[in-house]
């Protein structure tokens, strides 16, 4: 039997999720270089806490998708040992 596709979906969207974010959060890693080297140190610490909460959202996706896949998979062996 195959895992439920909608779980499946859900984790592969997570993953996608957590990869936007990483990408986000190094956008705003190059804006606070831009922002010391130009003297701003207030936009640097903004640009600073969005990087970190860009960093928290990835890792909260990451293990979301890893608890999707757990359920999906406990799912998976319930239906399978009902079959038996």
């Amino acid at each position: 039997m195959s895992r439920c596709p909608d779980q499946v979906f859900s984790s592969k969207q997570l993953d996608r999720l957590s990869k936007r974010d990483e990408k986000d959060e190094k956008v705003q890693r190059n804006k606070i270089k831009k922002a010391i080297q130009q003297g701003n140190m207030e936009g640097a610490k903004i640009y600073a806490e969005n990087a970190i909460r860009k960093k928290n959202e990835s890792l909260n996706y990451l293990r979301m998708a890893s608890k999707v896949d757990a359920v999906s998979s406990k799912v998976q062996s319930a239906l399978t040992m009902k079959g038996v």
